[in-house]
């Protein structure tokens, strides 16, 4: 080697860099003096009333509503119309701001909030079409459900007409400095529908993975690029037992991806600001759940865990509650989306049930061809069909409003400008030809009117494994792995979703050519044949989004899952675990941080040769793989803290040299299966730097990692690695998805909270995993943690990552992070004994004569 690029260091911090406020120094400065002097008396200005009587229009009958000490609201109402009724007056009390941004992020209505800023983003969105889709779906919802829906929004408004401003949040004292006139006008039924509908974009499955397919395919050809996504490996295991096998998959050209790659940066760029908004997406989105029957526990009945892994964000995105009403058959706690009606996750009287990613391929890209002599006309089979369009209004607040024209194709909506000027390129064997002009279209599932809230319902209303079944059928849009439960002894797992048969018979692995019908979508997977099972023999089920079968199994369902890290040692647990197994069990299982791919990649690791520094690095890491705590990423292992910056510069080394900025790896799991595969061809030449004169191999490039690793540990944590830990690199920070990330310091610790130390690492049961390729500043967190126990549901116990509050300083805005940061949990109260014994607070709600 006669030369060597310079090591990328890790910088101090990181983070999202969104500003949702117009920022000028005046407007910070304003800002900065009024909240630090007012914002704790004004925020106190928005605490809400959780003892006395209040009168309320809209009730039918009296209903109470008692909070325990964790903030936690139990409702008990007479009639199903005052249950929701009251379940939407406590999520306004508690959450407003939180639904209110929410509804206008689904509805792509923002800049009527912040301003000129979100023009960009409000134009994304309107394309998307979210509020007709809720239109329509709640037209044909059941009568039962509407009347569901309208009652939650006349809860919602009740509140909104106590208060108004800062006394409803105190976000809205800061709007108002900064954009005078916004005031939140009433909830309507449709605003929860697109709140869900945004939830379903965050789950929307492989739309990233179909991008950085075709970046790297264009960059480093189909064959190198398709090393960058193994199969899954046969040595882990899928949800319902065995291996996955190998799987067709689509076979595009490099020709055609360099040409469309104007596109998909333009593409990435759009969705990059979203995430800024709702959070990272992509491979940290995921989940555990598990459940064992009877047979495995000291009472003879099941026990169930489920823990959503998500964006981390302030509030957090649960809200729990317990909906009592025993003359309307609904008897419930467990966590709720404030904004929509019902329990999302928890148990009734009869069943209970967890959610994981499905992971299924429900989204596709396809290359439109455009008419070079008419932009209004795309190409269909060699004949010219004119463009679907569509003209909406977006209202900017403190400027004029902008017209912008959406369009669609027979695929869904077009994404991104027109783009060309491509010749003669032959990109066989998907075409023969390269669109002289082209747009990028998107065609989704949940881009169909949906039936997911009905689903909600339906589970709530549940009392069995077959009524279970027929309401998961409509859970189309956000496909999860559902475990189930229930107090007859019975256990299940369901895999529900919308998801398409393609006439190609493979998978949108790729973007595809939409001129042709040959990868249409020409039906829908039949529910009968989604992965289902109920009672297995082994009567454990355990789901951390792996495949859920061989990947050879038909019906196709897709390729990008979860690559078994995780679901493989949830069930090595299970089967280990002394039994009988107990809530207890798990407990550890939740906070479990045993990294299976450091012991997988340390044996290289400590077999390269080379100096000094590369032996003391090999020393420290050698000692993580002895004792109890082997490859456990506890947030005080030094060990734990050197093999992260390894991992990032082997990430950073191996592959950054070929691969473009904006679509650097993350170090995810698949990325686990791309380097053990290297491993075994020290020649290959991903391991050669292209930046430097001389051919790296692979020991060569390791030691040099080694070398840069350690030198930046000492630069981050001093140079005594008795000092070293991971907590003090892998930190979480609890945002405010706007104010929060304001820019302006005084704003932003006013509305934050960080300095938890939660450990683990995306790859584990405790999945805290990091989006910035230079940064380890946590990004996605286990959301909620849940154990319910069939035998007795008294003693189940749960946890979300913040509070119940949406107000900053409330008692409950963050009092159940030291909780969830060292894996504790607060008691899930469920008999009226037990609430009344831990009382915090009663308000009855009174009809209004």
């Amino acid at each position: 080697m006669t030369g060597r690029r310079p090591r990328r260091p890790l910088p101090e911090g990181g983070g999202r860099a969104a500003r949702i406020l117009r920022r000028t120094g005046w407007t910070a400065l304003v800002l900065a003096l009024v909240l630090s002097l007012t914002g704790i008396w004004v925020s106190r200005r928005s605490f809400p009333m959780v003892d006395g009587r209040v009168s309320v229009a809209g009730l039918d009958q009296e209903v109470e509503v008692l909070r325990d000490e964790n903030g936690v609201p139990h409702i008990y109402a007479d009639t199903e119309h005052d249950l929701f009724f009251t379940q939407g007056y406590v999520h306004a009390q508690d959450r407003f701001w939180q639904m209110d941004f929410w509804r206008h992020i689904g509805q792509g209505r923002l800049s009527e909030m912040f301003g000129e800023s979100q023009v960009e983003t409000d134009v994304f969105l309107r394309t998307l079409g979210f509020t007709e889709l809720a239109e329509r779906e709640f037209a044909a919802a059941p009568a039962r459900d509407q009347a569901a829906l309208r009652s939650y929004a006349d809860g919602v408004n009740a509140y909104l007409a106590e208060r108004s401003g800062s006394a409803l949040s105190l976000e809205y004292a800061v709007l108002t400095l900064q954009t005078s006139g916004y005031s939140p006008e009433p909830w309507e039924p449709i605003d929860t529908l697109t709140w869900a509908r945004m939830m379903a974009w965050e789950l929307r499955s492989n739309m990233e993975q179909e991008i950085w397919r075709a970046i790297w395919a264009g960059e480093v050809g189909v064959e190198r690029a398709e090393q960058l996504f193994p199969d899954f490996p046969d040595d882990k295991l899928t949800i319902l037992g065995g291996t996955a096998g190998e799987t067709a998959a689509q076979a595009p050209s490099s020709a055609l991806m360099q040409a469309i790659r104007p596109a998909l940066d333009e593409l990435v760029s759009k969705d990059d600001v979203l995430q800024d908004l709702i959070g990272p997406l992509g491979p940290g989105i995921g989940s555990n759940n598990w459940v064992v029957s009877g047979a495995h526990t000291a009472t003879g009945l099941p026990l169930l865990a489920d823990d959503p892994h998500l964006p981390i964000q302030m509030p957090s995105i649960w809200y729990e509650n317990g909906l009592h009403c025993s003359s309307c058959g609904l008897d419930l706690i467990g966590f709720s989306f404030a904004g929509v009606p019902g329990v999302i996750v928890g148990h009734n009287d009869r069943i209970a049930w967890g959610v994981t990613n499905f992971g299924a391929d429900h989204m596709d890209l396809f290359v439109e061809k455009v008419n070079p002599d008419d932009d209004g006309q795309y190409e269909v089979n060699g004949q010219w069909q004119v463009f679907d369009t569509r003209t909406e209004t977006i209202v900017v607040a403190g400027a004029d409003p902008v017209e912008i024209e959406i369009k669609e194709t027979r695929h869904g909506p077009v994404l991104t400008g027109i783009y060309g000027g491509v010749d003669d390129l032959d990109p066989e064997p998907l075409t023969g030809e390269v669109p002289e002009r082209f747009v990028i279209s998107v065609q989704w599932t949940a881009l169909q009117p949906s039936t997911l809230v009905q689903a909600i319902f339906g589970i709530n209303r549940a009392s069995n494994w077959d009524e279970f079944r027929a309401a998961a059928e409509l859970w189309d849009i956000a496909s999860q792995n559902i475990v189930y439960a229930d107090v007859d002894g019975n256990i299940g797992y369901q895999a529900p979703g919308r998801i398409p048969v393609r006439a190609s018979g493979t998978g949108g692995t790729y973007p595809a050519p939409g001129w042709t019908t040959d990868h249409d979508w020409v039906g829908w997977v039949d529910f009968e044949d989604l992965p289902t099972a109920f009672n297995p023999e082994s009567g454990i089920i355990a789901s951390a989004n792996q495949a859920p079968w061989p990947l050879d199994t038909d019906p196709y369902l897709g390729v990008d899952f979860a690559y078994g890290y995780r679901g493989t040692r949830a069930y090595e647990m299970l089967w280990e675990a002394d039994r009988p197994i107990t809530a207890e069990t798990f407990a550890a299982m939740h906070v479990d941080s045993y990294d299976r791919w450091a012991e997988e990649f340390l044996p290289t690791l400590l077999a390269i040769e080379g100096d000094d520094t590369v032996r003391a690095a090999q020393d420290l890491l050698a000692e993580w793989a002895i004792g109890e705590d082997r490859f456990q990423a506890h947030s005080d292992s030094a060990p734990a803290a050197l093999f992260y910056i390894v991992w990032q510069q082997t990430m950073a080394q191996v592959f950054e040299d070929e691969l473009p900025e904006r679509a650097r790896p993350l170090g995810d799991d698949h990325w686990f299966l791309v380097v053990r595969d290297l491993l075994d061809d020290p020649a290959d030449p991903w391991w050669d730097d292209v930046a430097t004169e001389g051919i790296e191999d692979r020991d060569a490039l390791l030691a040099r990692v080694l070398i840069d690793a350690w030198a930046i540990a000492e630069e981050r944590m001093g140079d005594d690695p008795a000092d070293w830990r991971w907590g003090d690199l892998h930190r979480a920070t609890f945002e405010n998805q706007t104010l929060g990330q304001s820019g302006i310091g005084p704003v932003e610790a006013i509305f934050n909270r960080g300095g938890f130390e939660p450990g683990g690492t995306g790859s584990v049961l405790n999945a805290t995993r990091w989006r910035d390729p230079d940064t380890f500043d946590v990004s996605w967190v286990p959301s909620m943690r849940m154990i319910v126990d069939l035998a007795d549901f008294s003693v189940s116990q749960s946890v979300h990552t913040t509070g119940q509050s949406g107000h900053a300083y409330h008692p409950h805005y963050i009092d159940q992070a030291s909780l969830w940061e060292v894996g504790e949990y607060h008691p899930m109260r469920w008999t009226r004994a037990q609430v009344e014994a831990d009382l915090q607070g009663r308000l009855v709600l009174v009809p209004e004569e």
